[in-house]
């Protein structure tokens, strides 16, 4: 019953086909054939183990309440499935990484819309063996010169000679 339930999520082999290098794809290959083995092992199981006939037993066993005693213990026992504790904590991982991508894909957005703006200029404006000191620095006014700063360009004022 145990391995039921284990066995509920499947695998999308062909997704993960996709992702292996060609250098290992035979251990992709032995891990597939060995996942189908052990899936088929599975499901040939009965969903409920076969019951135990006590009453044949307690003919067979000449102790007298042995097979009381092993039928009682049998029934008290309960053996402990583990507790998934890692699936919520890799499901809030999933949507965290996928709040994250969405945000790098707006912000993506924003920069190629930006780029294409640019780009946009660029193919409309003149071509650079045809301009203009004035028109580079209508195109590209970060080229300006600053007077104030640099009233002297490209040389240097006296006084600092």
């Amino acid at each position: 019953m145990a391995g039921r339930r284990a066995a509920l999520k499947a695998i999308d082999w062909a997704a993960f086909a996709e992702r292996v290098p060609p250098n290992q794809r035979t251990m992709f290959n032995n891990l597939k054939t060995r996942s189908d083995a052990i899936a088929a092992k599975l499901t040939s199981l009965p969903e409920k183990p076969p019951a135990i006939d006590w009453s044949y037993y307690r003919s067979v066993v000449a102790k007298a309440g042995m097979v009381d005693e092993f039928e009682k213990k049998f029934g008290a026992l309960k053996v402990p499935e583990p507790v998934d504790t890692q699936t919520t904590v890799i499901n809030g991982q999933e949507e965290e990484a996928n709040k994250t991508a969405s945000a790098y894909v707006e912000a993506s957005k924003a920069r190629i819309a930006q780029y294409e703006k640019e780009l946009e200029k660029f193919k409309n404006m003149i071509p650079f063996d045809q301009m203009t000191i004035e028109d580079l620095n209508d195109t590209f006014p970060e080229t300006k010169l600053d007077k104030e700063k640099h009233p002297y360009w490209p040389h240097k004022p006296i006084a600092d000679l």
